[in-house]
């Protein structure tokens, strides 16, 4: 297949027609159509770059043409042509999404520099559009896996709140995904074309942290071997992400404060004032309000930091979206490991979605690895769940847990789910957040057959 662009050429007139073929035939594939109609039937059968078309003909005029074409094929280039031009003409019709406007004759040298510059720009357009679609992959919305209620309330906070400037809060207990939702924040603001800069504080001491936030200068202390910018610079137009950030000591947090206020700051051992516009995301999994009361976090920081709070539900709490979340992960890890394993036997999920999940999705995430990595069959069963989850089920499920059995637990859970849906077996297993299949197994199993 030749790898020269297709410049599609349509004109009422033969000889214009064939001129500009012979023309552009060494450094193009060329088609010609007569008519409007000629030119959709090509643009229906094969891809084209760039559609050159009079403006004046007969029954579709160049107009009509190139707005049905670029309905049906957004990434068209239209070049029209008229021995009619006026500066009004050209106007409508680069509103109407022509890439260019040309006068008749032709000037082949002119014609020939306008195709380099408009087919240059349509390539342009088309990497950064799959960059942007690499970059939603990876850090947008399609990362944060759930369909529970709570989740949605998430998501929906997310798309809010990522066009503003407001400083977010993203609290919630380790592994349950807070530098994700970070990361949707920046690729679905404005700021997506900055940087997502990340820094977790709990990794560094106080006088490190504060170098790594702000910058030093040369020789500013001990090591200093040359100038270095902060975080706050790096992420200068957009986004700094601070995990852990009730971690940080409390001549730091003072420093921070100032940057948020006045949006400037100066480097370790420097006197210059650095103006940044860099918006702030924080994740913590403790609790700034009552580290507040303890004297162990500045109130004003609390306060500036709570403008916007998302707060994460641990996955505990949201047990119907394990089968999503267990989906997503065998997907990653069947394509990583080259494999095709079909999914999960019906006790090995209900174990699954049994356990307590100390270590929320990111336990979960490695948990998947390790069972698919060790699998011997092509579905993952009991005998590859590790040892802590399997003591979830069988004897072990009689033992104590938070209080009273998991069975109890279980059996209370149906009992209320199927009592708060007026015994609908569907509106119960959503509220439970099992499959209804699952729901009718337990059912059996725990005596519940007088439930309609």
């Amino acid at each position: 297949m030749s790898e020269k662009p297709v410049v599609l050429i349509v004109d009422d007139e033969k000889n214009t027609r064939d001129g500009l073929a012979r023309a552009l035939k060494r450094s193009y594939e060329v088609r010609v159509a007569e008519s409007g109609a000629a030119a959709l039937e090509i643009l229906s059968d094969e891809p084209v770059d760039v559609m050159l078309s009079d403006l004046r003909m007969p029954v579709m005029d160049g107009m009509t043409l190139m707005q049905r074409a670029l309905a049906g094929s957004p990434e068209l280039v239209c070049i029209l042509l008229t021995a009619y031009g006026n500066m009004e003409t050209a106007v409508e019709a680069m509103r109407h999404g022509a890439a260019d406007f040309l006068t008749k004759p032709v000037n082949l040298g002119e014609l020939e520099l306008v195709l380099k510059r408009v087919l240059r720009s349509r390539q342009a357009e088309v990497e950064n559009r799959q960059l942007r679609e690499q970059l939603d992959s990876k850090f947008g919305m399609e990362n944060i896996i759930g369909h529970s209620s709570a989740m949605q309330k998430i998501f929906d906070t997310v798309r809010q709140v990522a066009g503003s400037r407001a400083t977010v809060l993203v609290q919630g207990e380790s592994g349950t995904g807070k530098e994700l939702v970070a990361k949707a924040i920046h690729q679905l603001s404005t700021r997506k074309h900055g940087a997502f800069v990340p820094l977790h504080c709990a990794a560094l001491s106080s006088t490190l942290l504060e170098s790594e936030l702000f910058g030093h200068e040369k020789g500013s202390f001990t090591g200093a071997a040359e100038q270095r910018k902060g975080r706050f610079e790096l992420a200068d137009g957009g986004s700094l992400f601070l995990d852990e950030i009730g971690e940080v000591d409390s001549t730091v947090q003072v420093k921070i404060l100032r940057a948020l206020e006045e949006r400037s700051f100066e480097r370790v051992g420097g006197q210059d004032t650095i103006e940044v516009d860099t918006r702030l995301i924080a994740a913590t999994n403790r609790d700034l309000k009552k580290m507040v009361a303890d004297g162990t976090f500045r109130e004003d920081l609390y306060y500036r930091l709570h403008v916007v709070v998302i707060e994460l539900p641990p996955l505990r709490e949201r047990v119907g979206d394990i089968p999503l979340l267990l989906s997503h992960f065998l997907g990653v890890f069947n394509r990583e490991n080259n494999l095709s394993l079909e999914g999960f036997s019906p006790d090995a999920q209900d174990l699954l979605q049994a356990y307590d999940w100390p270590g929320n999705v990111r336990e979960l995430r490695n948990v998947v690895e390790q069972m698919v990595v060790l699998s011997r069959g092509q579905r993952i069963g009991v005998r590859e769940l590790p040892a802590q989850l399997r003591g979830v089920g069988g004897e072990d499920k009689k033992s104590s847990v938070h209080g009273g059995t998991l069975e109890e637990m279980e059996k209370q859970a149906i009992a209320q789910a199927l009592k708060g849906a007026g015994g609908n077996r569907t509106r119960a297993a959503e509220q439970l957040g099992i499959s209804r299949r699952t729901l009718h197994r337990k059912i059996a199993e725990y005596g519940f057959s007088e439930v309609k």
